[in-house]
C-alpha cells in the first residue's frame, strides 16, 4: 500500500511553527513533522525580531512619557518574558539544576523534568535578569535609539541561537519533547545562512548609529551566539544532547551575552 508524501512545507508552515512554538502569539500551527521544523528553526529570529521589536516599543514608549531608563528597561527584559510565557527562563533555571547536580546524563536530565526549581535555577535565573536589566538600563541611559537596538538585536540573536543548536549533528538527549522535535533538523549550511543574514541586518542597523555601533552591534550577534554555543557543546558532553529547556537556557544565555555587549565602551 503506497502513502502520499507529505508535501514540502513553505515558509508560511516554517513561520507558523517558529511563532507558535517559541512566542504565545495566537499562531495556529497545522504541521509539526520533522520537515516544518526544519524550516520552522531556520524563521526562529524571524520570532526573535517581532518579540525585540515589541520590548522595545514599550521600552520606547515608557522613556517618551518620562519614565527612567531603569524601567525601561525592566519593561524591555518583562515583554520577552510574557511573549513567551517564561518557557526559555524556565529552561535556563531547569537547565543550571540540572548540569549544577553534577550527577550522570540520566539523573540531571530527570532534575530537570522535575517541576520545581532548585537553587542553581534561582541563581542562574537572578543573575541573568539583573544582568540583562542592568545592560538595558545602561543601554537606554546612553540613547534611546541604542536600547532599542539593544532589545531588538538581543532577542533576535536569542533565536538565532536556536537555529544553530538545531543544526544537523547535535543529537537530542531525549526521545521525546520539542528538543527532540527539532534536534539535527537544520542543515549546516542553512544556520550558517541565517546567522550571516542575522549578522549583516545587524551591522546594517548599527551603522545608522555610527560606525563604533556598527562594530558593537555585530559583536553583539557573534559574542552572544558565541555564550550559547558554549553552553551547547557543554550539555551535549554532559547529558547527551540537547532538550526543550536546554533550547530556553540557550536563548537566555545569548540574549544576555548581547546585551552585555552593548554596554562595552
Amino acid at each position: 500500500m503506497s502513502t502520499t508524501p507529505a508535501p514540502a512545507p513553505t515558509l508560511s508552515d516554517g513561520l507558523r511553527f517558529a511563532f507558535g512554538t517559541l512566542t504565545v502569539l495566537p499562531v495556529r500551527v497545522p504541521r509539526w513533522d520533522r520537515d516544518a521544523a526544519r524550516v520552522g528553526m531556520l524563521c526562529a529570529p524571524a520570532a526573535g525580531l517581532v518579540v525585540g521589536a515589541a520590548a522595545a516599543a514599550l521600552g520606547g514608549l515608557l522613556l517618551f512619557l518620562g519614565a527612567s531608563p531603569l524601567l525601561a528597561a525592566v519593561a524591555g527584559v518583562a515583554v520577552p518574558a510574557v511573549l513567551t510565557r517564561g518557557l526559555h527562563l524556565d529552561g535556563l533555571a531547569d537547565t543550571a539544576d540540572g548540569l549544577g547536580s553534577g550527577k550522570r546524563a540520566e539523573d540531571a536530565l530527570r532534575i530537570m523534568k522535575q517541576s520545581d526549581i532548585g537553587p542553581f535555577g534561582v541563581i542562574a535565573l537572578v543573575l541573568v535578569l539583573f544582568a540583562q536589566v542592568a545592560a538595558l538600563t545602561e543601554a537606554y541611559g546612553e540613547s534611546w535609539a541604542l536600547g532599542t537596538v539593544a532589545a531588538v538585536v538581543a532577542a533576535t540573536t536569542a533565536r538565532l541561537a536556536l537555529t544553530l543548536a538545531a543544526r544537523t549533528g547535535v543529537p537530542a538527549a531525549r526521545p521525546e519533547g520539542l528538543g527532540a522535535a527539532v534536534a539535527g533538523a537544520v542543515p549546516v549550511r542553512g544556520a550558517v545562512l541565517v546567522a550571516a543574514v542575522v549578522g549583516c541586518a545587524a551591522a546594517g542597523v548599527g551603522a545608522l548609529l555610527g560606525p563604533y555601533d556598527l562594530a558593537r552591534t555585530v559583536l553583539a550577534v557573534v559574542l552572544g551566539c558565541a555564550a550559547a554555543e558554549s553552553l551547547l557543546r557543554h550539555c551535549a558532553r554532559r547529558l547527551g544532547g540537547v532538550t526543550g529547556d536546554v533550547f530556553g537556557g540557550l536563548a537566555e544565555t545569548a540574549a544576555t551575552a548581547a546585551l552585555v555587549v552593548f554596554t562595552l565602551g
